[in-house]
């Protein structure tokens, strides 16, 4: 399978050619990170990195793609030619999949020829930030149901076939245990669940021959939609007879509710199943909901089961992206050293880290994370001695790290790719989804809490802190021709 090289926005290819033609085309460093948390949380789940290696080792550009750019008359043949036996050569170093990352702290860094780390910055932006965002709605999901079991019923309100395959693999990782899109289920091995229509409960002469018919044909993933109608007039009153029917037989069954009052109805329908001695029916809920709408709910311990959610999870609700960004970090000289570089702007929050890099990650003895520190990447961190934490934006903020308090200190970013093929087997998405969930477990309650969440610290090295704050320097010279 031939991915096209064509996934990039124009101005790359024309940027591309540029260097092509004037023979600029330095190896460098760029940064993939993202500069503020998405849902007024404080953490984002890393997500889409598998996806994206492979795509980058797949993609070049075909017969057709080289015809179609021939035919815009803005390319050089010469650059056609090469771009028509171009592929990635580059390395990646990247986080783990489904590691709970935060704001500033390099996730992804490209090292390669300014033309390749250019061409391949639209498609690693577009599957990095559209997956992350809908792991971390997931999580929050996850969070909020207390581990609860969640299913993801998003393919019809998702955007576009794609969105919505990427929607389900993003929403697996954040912890949804099911997805209703068939097709994800086949690719990514993803149980598929379903219900019932409401179109299948009105399609029948009555409720109750409908329930009926459907317990018939799946006696043992009965699950009935008991709103269609009227849902404590008759649609739990039907489902506790066909419920009563299979229980004869040695069956189960679950109902799902679609509308209405969740907390009251899901009360009256639990009394009502418990007292026709249906006590291990399932109660399924679903209706447009979101992590807060679950979250209170769950404190009110109403007696759901299981929640299937679609709009607000692959669409990431209030938030359509992640603001994940792609930044020059380094550039090689002719005489083979490298030049660190950065962004230099009157919008502090946007100055860029400079320097080839590395993060850290400390925690405690019961693996609770504690912070991140950003190194340069010779530095060494060892368990022996002591710290201190330099805020990315802050001169006069900064705090130590005594060696008591961390027990471990370990380097997230790690070789993906090494000239173009990547360097580490596949994993499955089930293990991938496990890795997230053991990181959220080791990152405390505080931070994960949905109103005013505890910010962690994401703090850079006394050396990073000292060439940043020399480069900026420098380029306020220059700005201001001193």
């Amino acid at each position: 399978m031939t991915i096209s090289a064509l996934s990039t926005d124009f101005y790359e290819l024309t940027m591309m050619q540029g260097y092509f033609l004037t023979k600029n085309n330095p190896h460098v460093i760029f940064d993939m990170f993202y500069r503020s948390n998405p849902f007024n949380g404080s953490y984002v789940v890393f997500a889409g990195l598998q996806e994206l290696l492979r795509r980058i080792e797949l993609f070049a550009f075909s017969k057709g793609d080289i015809d179609f750019l021939r035919s815009l008359h803005k390319f050089d043949e010469r650059f056609l030619t090469y771009l028509s036996e171009f592929r990635f050569e580059g390395t990646i170093l990247a986080v783990e999949e489904g590691t709970v990352v935060f704001p500033g702290e390099p996730l992804i860094r490209v090292e390669a020829t300014m033309m390749e780390a250019q061409l391949i910055e639209g498609m690693l932006l577009n599957t990095i930030n559209f997956q992350s965002l809908i792991a971390t709605k997931a999580s929050r999901m996850y969070n909020a149901s207390a581990d609860g079991e969640i299913m993801e019923f998003g393919l019809r309100r998702a955007q576009g076939p794609d969105g919505a395959l990427s929607a389900s693999r993003a929403a697996f990782i954040g912890g949804c245990s099911a997805t209703s899109n068939t097709l994800a289920g086949k690719i990514y091995k993803i149980p598929v669940a379903g219900t019932m229509a409401h179109s299948w409960v009105m399609s029948f002469e009555s409720e109750i021959d409908s329930f009926r018919a459907f317990a018939d044909i799946y006696p043992d993933t009965t699950i009935l939609l008991i709103d269609t109608y009227d849902t404590l007039g008759s649609g739990i009153d039907n489902a506790i007879t066909v419920g009563l029917e299979l229980k004869a037989k040695g069956k189960k069954m679950g109902v799902r509710l679609d509308s209405g009052d969740l907390s009251y109805l899901s009360r009256e329908i639990r009394k009502k199943l418990d007292a026709a001695g249906l006590t291990d029916t399932r109660i399924y809920a679903s209706n447009d909901l979101n992590e807060e709408i679950i979250e209170t709910l769950v404190r009110d311990k109403v007696p759901i089961d299981s929640w299937g959610i679609g709009t607000h999870l692959v669409t990431g609700g209030s938030q359509s992206s992640l603001n994940g960004v792609y930044k020059l970090s380094s550039r090689q000289l002719p005489d083979g050293s490298w030049l660190p570089t950065m962004k230099v702007t009157n919008t502090f929050e946007k100055a860029t880290n400079p320097g080839r890099k590395q993060v850290w990650r400390f925690a405690d003895a019961e693996g609770s994370f504690l912070a991140d520190l950003i190194t340069l990447e010779e530095e060494v961190i060892s368990t022996d001695q002591d710290y201190v934490f330099y805020h990315p934006f802050s001169d006069a903020d900064f705090f130590t790290m005594r060696k008591s308090r961390f027990v471990t200190a370990t380097p997230l970013l790690r070789m993906r790719m090494s000239a173009g093929k990547i360097t580490n087997d596949p994993v499955e998405l089930v293990q991938i989804q496990q890795y997230a969930k053991d990181n959220l477990r080791s990152l405390h309650s505080t931070y994960k809490r949905m109103i005013n969440p505890h910010i962690y610290k994401v703090s850079l090295s006394r050396d990073l802190k000292t060439l940043k704050t020399q480069l900026a320097v420098e380029g306020r010279k220059k700005i201001n021709n001193v």
